[in-house]
């Protein structure tokens, strides 16, 4: 019997144990922290072992394969170990895909991949497609495998996930751009980002599709470095294009070999420039898939945006509350306060992922009215920022930020939520991050 061990015991790992069991792997999972209540319930459900607090080199390194969470850096003293002992590791995604026919979506990208892969998964839902939203967003990828096959699967996959990926064979994947990001995990160096994003194109063929940006510069120069053996679709609000989607005075042109159609930029249900590039991908992966004209238009008017990424929270006092927590990189940032037209105050900090702020400096300048700061370690922000705005003031806790803010404010303008950084300082993640603003902003 194959014994596969699984490092990690979140959402990803516990997908992958259960998928494991139920094909009749020998399955144990390892977890050097606690492992929450709700997990160790499936575990105990599925009479899958496992440990938490606790690496066991025994158990580990006497498997033929194993499944590492997403989070485990490779410079972890198990993974090191593991490569030493030459034990195959791949990630929940890989893995997932080997028990699965279905056709694959898989969407990618710095910044709004989940809201891409949530407004795909509308489109296809809507269509009447039997369709499941996996990966980051939602279920696990192995998990809902497990329970559930379904045709289709729209896969929100990070670069963590790619690195571990041999195998994995989209359909068809998504690129939404490249920015500085978790640069700490490729030694600083923005072409191993890359190349980690370029892998969801490695094992794709000629009858597969690759949609990317053409605005994006640093995805441009990585599609130039890389072979791409899969038709290639891009969108672009500045380029004609002659397959894709591009903007046409206010129109999004839609064009493929299988039809073509347009839609008026005002009837897209989410707003910012950001949100066009989003609701092009959407549109050209559905396309793709001849799914009717008339269903993508109403689906890209109806759909709503995702809980903390820009959304509206309240307006107090006359004064516009906007939460964007999942906002942990500059060029999610950047993306926030350019589809703003009030002065904005801004929260921002956490654990820094080693930011360029510069990209920021000229729209801080001309939008940004006052910076309070959360976090540990705000020097960078003060450093970045100290001459662009009159006032930066240091906080500790999301209550004295939003009433911090909130004092700063005035009426017809806008406190934003946009932290550029990680939350682990002072929150469980971004999504209590954002609760608590919310929770704080209903107080005021």
């Amino acid at each position: 019997m194959q014994r596969i061990i699984i490092l990690g015991g979140a959402e990803s790992g516990i997908g992958a144990a259960v998928l494991a069991q139920s094909r009749g792997y020998d399955v144990f999972v390892s977890d050097n922290k606690l492992i929450k209540q709700n997990f160790k319930d499936q575990l105990y459900e599925s009479n899958i072992r496992f440990e938490e607090n606790a690496h066991s080199e025994e158990e580990i390194l006497n498997a033929h394969e194993i499944i590492k969470s997403p989070g485990i850096p490779e410079e972890a003293s198990i993974i090191q170990l593991v490569r030493r002992k030459s034990i195959p590791v791949i990630s929940e995604i890989e893995f997932a895909s080997r028990f699965t026919q279905s056709t694959i979506i898989a969407i990618t990208g710095t910044n709004g991949k989940s809201t891409t892969a949530s407004l795909t998964y509308y489109i296809l839902n809507k269509a009447g497609l039997d369709v499941s939203l996996v990966g980051n967003i939602g279920k696990s990828f192995a998990h809902q495998i497990a329970i559930n096959d379904t045709a289709y699967y729209v896969v929100e996959i990070s670069s963590f996930q790619l690195d571990d990926c041999y195998q994995f064979k989209p359909h068809i994947s998504v690129l939404t751009n490249i920015s500085h990001n978790h640069l700490d995990r490729y030694h600083y160096e923005t072409v191993r980002y890359a190349n980690a994003k370029l892998r969801i194109v490695q094992k794709q063929g000629a009858d597969d599709y690759f949609i990317y940006n053409a605005d994006d510069e640093a995805t441009s120069e990585a599609v130039r470095r890389h072979v791409v053996p899969s038709e290639k679709l891009s969108f672009s609000q500045y380029i004609k294009l002659q397959q894709g989607a591009y903007l046409d005075n206010n129109e999004i042109i839609f064009q493929s070999k299988k039809n073509s159609f347009s839609m008026a930029l005002f009837n897209l249900g989410l707003r910012g420039k950001h949100n066009v590039y989003n609701s092009m991908a959407a549109g050209i992966v559905a396309s793709t898939l001849d799914i009717r004209k008339e269903v993508i238009r109403e689906s890209l008017a109806d759909f709503k945006s995702l809980e903390h990424r820009l959304e509206w929270v309240a307006d107090v006092h006359g004064i516009e509350f906007i939460n964007d927590s999942k906002a942990t990189t500059v060029n999610a940032v950047w993306y926030a306060m350019e589809s703003i037209s009030k002065p904005i105050i801004w929260i921002a900090g956490g654990v820094d992922k080693g930011n360029d702020y510069s990209l920021l400096v000229s729209l801080v300048l001309s939008k940004v009215k006052a910076i309070v700061c959360m976090g540990i370690d705000n020097r960078k922000i003060h450093e970045a920022f100290g001459r662009s705005v009159d006032m930066i003031v240091n906080t500790q806790s999301m209550n004295d930020a939003v009433k911090s803010a909130y004092r700063l404010a005035t009426n017809g303008e806008c406190v934003l939520l946009s932290p550029a950084c990680a939350s682990f300082d002072l929150f469980e993640d971004f999504e209590d991050r954002g609760r608590q603003f919310k929770e704080v902003v209903k107080s005021l």
